[in-house]
């Protein structure tokens, strides 16, 4: 879990999210996502279980109503809220310092990720070159020259999508990246006159 959610901190939001109003467990784990920008996400074994607890300690209450709880804040829960005011303060405080800090990671991983596709392209496309020049090919051959054209497109659009793409998206983006390189190697040798 997140450094911000430091012992009792989680238990301090979640009063504080259903003070906002009564939420359904799913909502909360929404909201927390969406508060971190989609960088951090408890998952349900996290949360269920601290409003269970929230709701033994006399905090919050539950409705049931088509299968779905909804819990709301106790008279017992908002004087918990008032007593950490001050608490809450802080932890808003350290949740904006723990996005820009995870956004920052985020942001450092992509650029890592896009040299490393930028660097894959550039191998494929010099091993393309090498094949054909072993083949006896001159760049400006249509065949060839089409598939310089395609490498560059396929380079343009590689980039323009790892630059918003998620860490597994970036792997496989690789992986398709050297088995094309790959493929069109072999297809040049197959091809040797």
């Amino acid at each position: 879990m997140s450094a911000v959610f430091r012992h009792g901190a989680l238990r301090l939001y979640l009063l504080k999210l259903l003070d906002e109003q009564p939420r359904h467990g799913y909502e909360v784990i929404s909201l927390l996502e969406d508060r971190f920008l989609g960088l951090y996400a408890p998952s349900a074994g996290t949360v269920y279980p601290r409003l269970s607890r929230l709701e033994a300690d006399g905090l919050v209450e539950h409705e049931e109503s088509e299968g779905r709880k909804t819990y709301r804040l106790t008279d017992a829960g908002r004087e918990e809220l008032r007593r950490n005011n001050e608490a809450l303060r802080d932890l808003e405080q350290d949740i904006a310092q723990s996005v820009s800090a995870l956004a920052r990671d985020v942001s450092s991983e992509v650029r890592a990720s896009v040299r490393e596709l930028r660097e894959e392209l550039k191998a494929a496309a010099r091993d393309v070159r090498r094949e054909a020049r072993a083949a006896g090919r001159r760049a400006s051959s249509d065949g060839l020259s089409g598939l310089h054209i395609e490498l560059e497109r396929l380079r343009r659009d590689v980039m323009q999508a790892a630059r918003t793409a998620t860490l597994e998206a970036r792997e496989a983006a690789k992986t398709s990246i050297g088995r094309a390189r790959e493929e069109i190697v072999t297809a040049l040798r197959d091809h040797e006159p």
